[in-house]
């Protein structure tokens, strides 16, 4: 059977032992048929992958994926092959003649009533643990017969399988057969399946992961030779006032790790920095050395994030203003009109990246619960075990988007966070970055801290500013996505491959009416029209602030307009 799908609903909706509608009937996956094998920076795919993955790994629930990736066990990724599509079975294989309604596991031969008309049973059973089975249908021990009752209602416990001669009940509901897979429920019994229509988002949730791709090898060989993540770390800290992480000065810090990590012994080093700084070769030494360990790492990925997404091409405010006559009607727009609104909306800068290097990928599915860790994860693996993730590396458009790092500190400080002492932006975003540690995707809310309030404000703007854009600019919401980086008070919105968008629509915006967008954003109706109840339930739904959850990195949750909006909201305190 062939039937033809574009190759994001395949990404998205066709991914191995996962079950689709196609010509009427039910399939499960069963592979991608010759996949191509794309060259990714495996490094930072790892990084993420062992991140994503950690409530399941702290819930003892990944089956070791972090583990296995911690030790470096193969990993590939791959990419549809248009020419040769995935492979799909009929699944689940109980049919139902659609003239007398009895079941059987086989259609090659007429019904008992003569009919050849049969259509699938849509239910399945199914467990956390990945199982799944077709529904168990019992059969009549004399007659060997059985026919279903449906009942017309949405409820499952409430269809009936008899025997059609001699009518007796042989079972309500779908029943809740015991899995084969060891586990046991809180009673020490065998654990049960669930059944469920087959569609049903708790029979098959697929677990995406999205990075910032080194546009080539050749990038990363760069940026280390520049320093690496220090580097790119002491670029953000100044404000990213160079074009690219490679004209920074390097420090005599940075010098010292470099050589350290090449290998080279400590007094071997420490003898050519004392040359290199000598010769003057040294710009002004960063303060970012005196952050604890556990918060300097998760600071340098985010900047390495941040140097690879504008290695390629970055378009900033006073680009535009360069590239215009004075008096001209964009030159009026870009001095006159876009400045106050960006300070208005308590952003450092919005820049444009027309070639934005992302990776969108699944790299497993679960079945059952939909929180992370709440049910147990199972990763892609090929034929011989090795790990696979089924992705898409695109170079798109897409906007960067920075909060204004003083006023976030004076937000902070007014909600009631101590911050270490700063007096400019350098200072702050330190200070911010000292008091932070953001809560990964999937992670419980729990008490209020400093890295759940940024994660909240950095996540909320990015919602917002997404659904005004598809009002404002008549942009499909669906074909935006999100790529978040809170330490560094900043966040992505990309064009995604899927939705209907048309390449340049970001830009269309950035350059003609970023002004408009912003006022909007902040004066705009911050109300939602599910209030009270929305306001009491966290201050975002599904009618104010979410997204689709293939748009958006952290389910839906660290969301709230109050932060936003509220009686000490960052777009009214922080002014």
């Amino acid at each position: 059977m062939k039937e033809q799908r574009s190759a994001s609903q395949v990404l998205f909706g066709f991914l191995p032992q996962q079950t689709v509608d196609l010509k009427g009937r039910i399939w499960k996956v069963a592979e991608w048929r010759q996949p191509l094998v794309q060259p990714v920076e495996h490094e930072s795919l790892r990084a993420e992958l062992i991140r994503v993955t950690g409530p399941w790994a702290a819930a003892g629930r990944d089956g070791g994926y972090a583990r296995d990736l911690r030790q470096r066990r193969d990993l590939v990724v791959y990419s549809l092959s248009r020419e040769n599509g995935v492979t799909v079975e009929p699944f689940p294989e109980v049919w139902m003649c659609k003239s007398c309604y009895r079941v059987t596991d086989s259609t090659l031969s007429p019904c008992r009533c003569g009919q050849r008309r049969f259509g699938q049973l849509p239910f399945v059973h199914y467990h956390d643990c990945g199982a799944l089975k077709p529904p168990f249908v019992p059969r009549c021990p004399q007659h060997n017969d059985v026919v279903i009752r449906l009942p017309g209602t949405a409820s499952a416990a409430e269809i009936r399988f008899e025997c059609p001669q001699c009518a007796t009940v042989l079972q309500r509901g779908l029943g809740f057969p015991k899995c084969q897979c060891g586990a046991t429920d809180d009673q020490g019994r065998p654990a049960r399946m669930t059944t469920n229509v087959h569609r049903a988002s708790s029979v098959y949730t697929p677990r995406t992961v999205v990075i910032v791709n080194a546009p080539s090898p050749e990038k990363v060989r760069r940026l280390t030779a520049a320093g690496g993540p220090d580097r790119a770390l002491s670029w953000i800290l100044d404000g990213m006032m160079t074009d690219r992480v490679e004209d920074v000065a390097l420090s005599r810090d940075g010098l010292l790790r470099q050589l350290l990590d090449n290998g080279l012994p400590q007094a071997v080093a420490e003898k050519m920095v004392e040359q290199a700084e000598t010769s003057g070769a040294f710009g002004e030494d960063g303060d970012a050395t005196d952050l604890p360990p556990d918060r300097l790492e998760p600071a340098r990925t985010g900047a390495v994030t941040i140097a690879l997404a504008l290695s390629e091409s970055r378009l900033r405010h006073q680009d535009l203003v360069e590239g215009t006559e004075e008096w001209s009607d964009l030159g009026v727009l870009y001095r006159d009109k876009y400045p106050p609104v960006i300070g208005q909306a308590n952003l450092e800068a919005v820049e444009l990246i027309d070639s934005f290097p992302v990776l969108t990928a699944n790299y497993g599915y679960t079945r059952g619960p939909a929180a992370p860790g709440a049910s147990g994860l199972v990763p892609f693996r090929d034929r011989r075990g090795t790990y696979v993730v089924y992705g898409d590396v695109a170079k798109t458009e897409a906007l960067f988007v920075r909060l204004d790092p003083l006023k976030v500190a004076r937000w902070l400080e007014a909600q009631g966070f101590e911050l270490r002492a700063w007096s400019d932006s350098r200072s702050a975003r330190l200070a911010i970055l000292d008091a932070s540690e953001v809560p990964p995707p999937g992670a419980d809310p729990g008490p209020r801290t400093v890295g759940s309030a940024i994660l909240t404000l950095v996540h909320s703007y990015s919602h917002r500013l997404i659904r005004r854009a598809a009002v404002i600019a008549g942009i499909d919401r669906n074909a935006l996505s999100e790529l978040l980086v809170p330490l560094h008070l900043g966040f992505f919105v990309y064009a995604a491959a899927r939705g209907d968008f048309v390449l340049g629509g970001l830009q269309a915006v950035f350059e003609t009416e970023l002004d408009k967008l912003l006022t909007d954003l902040v004066t705009a109706d911050h109300r939602c029209a599910l209030d009270p109840g929305c306001k009491r339930a966290g201050g975002a739904c599904m009618a104010c602030l979410h997204l689709g959850e293939p748009s958006c990195r952290y389910f839906n949750a660290f969301l709230d307009r109050g932060t936003l909006s509220g009686v000490s909201g960052f777009l009214r305190a922080a002014t």
